[in-house]
């Protein structure tokens, strides 16, 4: 099959010739002929399937077709989860339809609003979007929607996972009825079949990557390591393997942050990508790192979706994820179109059940390898086998310089990141990363705080005084972050005798700062 066969137009086949492409993948095979039907379509895939051009080449075809974009107007729109990949699809948009009489806009958080309203003030064929940055222009009536026709929502099971159900559902109620709708997620859970309800109508589904699926050319192996040995653990596989690019997952952004500092003390040139950074800055971390500039690009798993780097020989698991299916995902970016890879997991025994998740996802025990100087051993595997494991030879360096890494407790619920310049939703799943609170970053410690107030005095019946301190509570900054602190105490300086009404015994409700 080729490119040809699908009914794509000559100046669509011409691009795509140019960037080297004459076979089309199997997400594209099916799901290209299906779009240009006209048909709405919910596809599994993961990155690195081809599925970008999978709806990019068929939206172009039919918006070629069609009539211009008026003032203010968008005929095709396209939502991401995250900057990245937003940049990403946009390229997508301005390389296949380079040569077509088509305009196209990306919108994002993190850079300036105006001009991005003046870009959109003529109208676009084709907007690339994140749900905030959208859903801000769109209360400031720079984007309309009357003359849609394509709807796209990409790494649609990112965005519920990020919080954006909210904001899409907003979206959603100010489109057009009559659209077509394509939606692509890594798998069909049944939160996406939920939200495929209100979304899709009578959909081609295309399913073309198991959800356990990971290339058969990726190596891929466990180092069992003490959690305070972790950073020179890798800074030896890095130097004694001459790994020139490596893309490594931390779970925290605090945690890329000092790992891509005990790189570069280390003398091996990194960088952190996360939603803490400025747009500019993850930017130029991800192309020094596509350049060679950077050896080792540091992410969290929300600033690394959609990341589409060619020929990625390693993937480091510096931090196991919480979610099995982000295992996957995380691999998925090496051996790609038939290369070799490695993808290697840095495992604490604190980290035994988040491995045992993994293993049972994939269906298969992943080998142990030990290497010299971190001896390390692991509770065997509860998928039955305990792992191959053989003793991996590495010149001994005993480098007793501690990562300060946070790592997950045993059995730690499900968290997800939610700073990436977007508003992130109340119903995000899982709980909300607060770096400063041990019981998120894996800090566990028993020492008391120094900030710690005491408590209230109790009456003679063993109640606590009405007027105690408060619970933390939950504010929003910008960003959707955690920032909650007690109220204060009452009694910091000692108990006050009580001159007020007795009130039963109920509280007051008291309101932390914010």
């Amino acid at each position: 099959m080729s490119f040809t066969s699908l009914g794509l137009s000559a100046p669509i086949l011409k691009a795509v010739a140019e960037q080297g492409y004459d076979t089309p993948s199997p997400i594209q095979a099916q799901a290209i002929p299906a779009v240009l039907q006209g048909k709405d379509v919910m596809a599994a895939a993961q990155t690195g399937t081809g599925k970008t051009a999978g709806f990019t080449l068929p939206m172009l075809e039919l918006l070629s077709k069609g009539n211009r974009a008026q003032a203010g107007q968008v005929r095709a729109l396209v939502l991401t989860p995250t900057r990245e990949l937003a940049a990403q699809v946009a390229e997508s948009v301005e390389t296949y339809g380079k040569n077509l009489p088509l305009r196209s806009a990306v919108i994002f958080g993190g850079v300036p609003i105006n001009p991005q309203i003046a870009k959109l003030r003529h109208g676009v064929d084709v907007l690339v979007a994140t749900p905030g940055r959208l859903m801000d222009l769109y209360n400031q009536k720079a984007v309309k929607f009357s003359q849609l026709e394509i709807l796209v929502l990409d790494e649609a099971d990112r965005m519920l996972d990020m919080g954006f159900i909210r904001d899409i559902r907003k979206i959603l109620a100010i489109l057009p009825k009559q659209r077509q709708n394509l939606m692509f997620s890594a798998t069909f859970s049944d939160e996406i079949r939920e939200l495929a309800k209100g979304l899709v109508n009578d959909p081609v589904e295309i399913s073309v990557t198991p959800r356990n699926a990971a290339a058969t050319t990726v190596k891929q192996w466990v180092c069992p390591v003490d959690k305070s040995q972790k950073s020179a653990l890798l800074i030896q596989l890095i130097k004694q393997n001459d790994w020139q690019q490596v893309l490594v997952f931390s779970r925290t952004k605090h945690g890329a942050n000092r790992l891509a500092k005990s790189l570069e003390e280390a003398g091996i040139k990194a960088a952190a990508i996360h939603g803490n950074k400025s747009q500019t800055a993850r930017t130029k971390a991800l192309a020094d790192f596509k350049n060679g500039q950077a050896r080792v690009l540091v992410a969290t798993d929300i600033a690394a979706r959609g990341l589409d780097i060619d020929q990625l020989p390693q993937v480091v698991n510096f931090d196991l994820p919480n979610v099995p299916e982000d295992y996957v995902h995380r691999i998925g970016r090496t051996g790609r179109a038939g290369a070799s890879g490695q993808a290697v997991s840095l495992v604490s025994n604190e980290e035994i059940k988040l491995l045992n998740d993994i293993e049972r996802l994939i269906n298969r025990v992943l080998d142990r390898e030990m290497v010299e100087g971190f001896n390390h051993e692991l509770p065997e595997s509860r998928l039955g086998g305990g792992g191959k494991s053989s003793g991996k030879s590495v010149p001994s360096r005993r480098n007793t310089r501690s990562s300060n890494q946070p790592s997950s407790r045993d059995g730690a619920p499900r968290s997800a990141e939610h700073k990436d310049g977007q508003r992130s939703g109340d119903v995000a799943r899982g709980h909300k990363p607060n770096d400063k609170n041990p019981r998120h970053s894996g800090e566990a410690s028993s020492a008391p705080r120094a900030d710690a107030k005491p408590r209230p005095p109790r009456s003679n019946d063993g109640r606590a005084n009405s007027a105690g301190t408060s619970r933390p509570t939950e504010s929003r900054s910008g960003a959707g972050e955690n920032r909650g602190q007690a109220g204060e105490n009452p009694y910091a300086n000692g108990p006050k005798k009580n001159t007020r009404r007795p009130n039963n015994g109920a509280s007051r409700p008291r309101h932390s700062q914010d």
